[in-house]
């Protein structure tokens, strides 16, 4: 089946109950004006990050688009490789609420999504919200929550909202959880549960600068005359809430062919070592394979890239370029695969070489 969509106007014929349902260009297809709004919001968040950000292109393009396809995101890096600042930029971006939360081991779940506090003028139990109800969240270093507060993270990012005293609380929209984790350091740490793992669409590695950008990042710091960015200071003017809504309604009316459905549909199942062409040897590597999750996040943001690259099509390129960033969190190792020091990266590259491109 042809990855375009078709260009004919005529009105879809009904099909015939004995023949498969095929895939048709939605009622409310993208205009070329939306297509050419999305690129031009994508690249006023783009100026902001060439004000605070050095390198790291990979990064910023992954946050972008985890923000358009509506998602959370991890990034892991040693410390020291301007992870809070790129959270922070783009969080600021938004003319929406912003909240950072330092994760420790004595964090409790109350103070993340909030309590009930007494009120002696009213005698009546008042609710006080955490810091989770937020547009953007940073919640810096998260594998040092304790396993109960991670329960309570798991909760708002998955269903959108919190428990405070029984009394269930709809988080604010758009929700979007920016998570950071150091993954040298042991001592005082908690691993990510795989269930909460899941949940974030994508997962960033950031890896240290060479020694140009090294150099320009010192020069930054050296013009601006302070470590820390202001907001309030940079040239770009942030986007609006309505912004943000626009670019997650377009990214959803892009364009994805039945043939695209079935790329993502395979490479999630070979993960997990079934598919059209099963890797040889994977059940030795991997112990738990992508879930459908997986394959949901895979066709999202293949939506948001096709759009922020001008099209209202999703082509295969579109979700290999961000494969290594959706399923290498999604992928549970085997010991023996850990103890030969084979990554979760190598086994995607396998994965994606066997997989037939449509």
């Amino acid at each position: 089946m042809a990855i375009f969509p078709p260009q004919s106007q005529q009105p879809a014929q009904p099909q015939s109950t004995s023949e498969p349902m095929r895939l048709t260009v939605p009622a409310s297809a993208l205009a070329a004006e939306d297509v050419k709004q999305a690129a031009a919001l994508a690249d006023r968040i783009r100026a902001r990050f060439a004000q605070t950000l050095v390198g790291q292109d990979n990064l910023r393009e992954a946050l972008i688009l985890t923000l358009v396809a509506g998602g959370h995101i991890l990034i892991e890096s040693v410390p020291g490789l301007a992870k809070t600042t790129a959270a922070q930029t783009l969080a600021t971006s938004v003319s929406g609420t912003f909240k950072r939360v330092q994760c420790t081991p004595d964090l409790m779940p109350s103070d993340l999504v909030g309590t009930q506090v007494f009120d002696f003028a009213t005698q009546k139990f008042a609710t006080r919200l955490g810091p989770i109800h937020a547009n953007f969240v940073l919640l810096d270093e998260i594998n040092r929550s304790n396993a109960k507060t991670q329960s309570a993270m798991l909760e708002a990012m998955a269903e959108g909202a919190t428990t405070i005293g029984g009394e269930r609380i709809a988080l604010p929209k758009p929700f979007m959880v920016i998570a950071t984790q150091n993954p040298i350091e042991e001592e005082g740490t908690f691993t990510l549960p795989e269930a909460q793992m899941d949940r974030f669409m994508m997962k960033a590695v950031m890896t240290y600068p060479n020694a140009d950008e090294e150099k320009r990042m010192l020069a930054l710091l050296a013009g601006r005359g302070s470590d820390v960015f202001d907001p309030a200071q940079l040239n770009e003017g942030r986007i609006s809430i309505r912004d943000v809504e626009f670019l997650r309604a377009a990214a959803k009316r892009v364009h994805v062919s039945e043939a695209i459905m079935r790329y993502a549909v395979d490479l999630a199942a070979t993960s997990r070592g079934a598919g059209s062409h099963p890797v040889q040897g994977l059940s030795s590597l991997v112990r738990l394979g992508a879930s459908p999750r997986a394959s949901i996040a895979l066709v999202r943001i293949g939506q948001a890239n096709a759009l922020l690259k001008g099209r209202d099509y999703v082509v295969p390129e579109d979700m290999k370029a961000v494969v290594g960033d959706v399923l290498r969190h999604r992928l549970v190792l085997t010991f023996e695969a850990m103890a030969d020091g084979v990554t979760a990266d190598q086994v995607i590259d396998r994965i994606v070489k066997a997989v037939p491109v449509p």
